[in-house]
């Protein structure tokens, strides 16, 4: 099929990034392990959500937009590393408290809100939009039909989401979820810890540049 190489170099190179440690895979399975399978689902969902929001702002010429108004890219730096560092705060801060669960035996949280939150988290970070303008400049063909720009957003979403809910399904069997709940405390200030510091650093970089 025309078009299959383009495709599948873009998802190679993005896949590379998407399975890299980082605040997304943290957050998704923090949720997964400390709230339950499906919210975990919930906020793989929202990474998904959010690889398809960079994917379609990068087909609409994003990269054009931030090298040509350079202080929106610092802006946007500051707001994702700041945002960061709050999740970070609220997660070490609830270290110490006891996990709440409803009359269920499952924990209280909207699923809803997990699907923001993974949405929220995978946007935060304007580097990553970077990355995907940057691959799809390098490989989508010199003409790009509808057909092909649908089945690469579908192929995007369906990446991301996959993956993370992976980490999701396996974080919240049984054992992890144990291991989890014996090392609270530790394991949400060390959470906490990692995500202030990715956000840290990307306010220090922004401020660099």
């Amino acid at each position: 099929m025309q078009g299959t190489l383009p495709l599948l170099a873009i998802l190679g190179a993005l896949g590379a990034g998407v399975v890299s440690p980082g605040p997304s895979f943290v957050m998704v399975a923090r949720v997964a392990v400390f709230s339950s399978r499906a919210e975990g689902l919930g906020a793989a969902l929202g990474m998904g959500l959010g690889g398809l929001l960079f994917a379609s702002a990068a087909l609409a010429g994003l990269q054009a937009v931030l090298l040509a108004v350079p202080t929106l890219y610092l802006v946007l730096k500051v707001c994702g590393g700041l945002y960061l560092c709050y999740l970070g705060y609220r997660i070490f801060r609830g270290a110490t408290q006891a996990l709440a669960t409803d009359a269920a035996g499952g924990p209280r949280a909207s699923r809803w809100r997990s699907v923001v939150l993974g949405f929220t988290t995978q946007v935060s970070n304007p580097k990553t939009s970077i990355i995907y303008a940057s691959v799809f400049a390098a490989f989508l063909p010199g003409h790009v039909s509808a057909a092909f720009a649908a089945v690469l957003l579908l192929a995007v979403f369906c990446m991301e989401t996959g993956w993370y809910a992976l980490v999701a399904l396996v974080l919240s069997a049984g054992g992890p979820r144990a291991l989890y709940l014996r090392a609270k405390k530790w394991l949400d200030r060390l959470a906490g810890t990692v995500l202030a510091a990715l956000g840290l650093r990307l306010v220090a970089m922004a401020w660099s540049e």
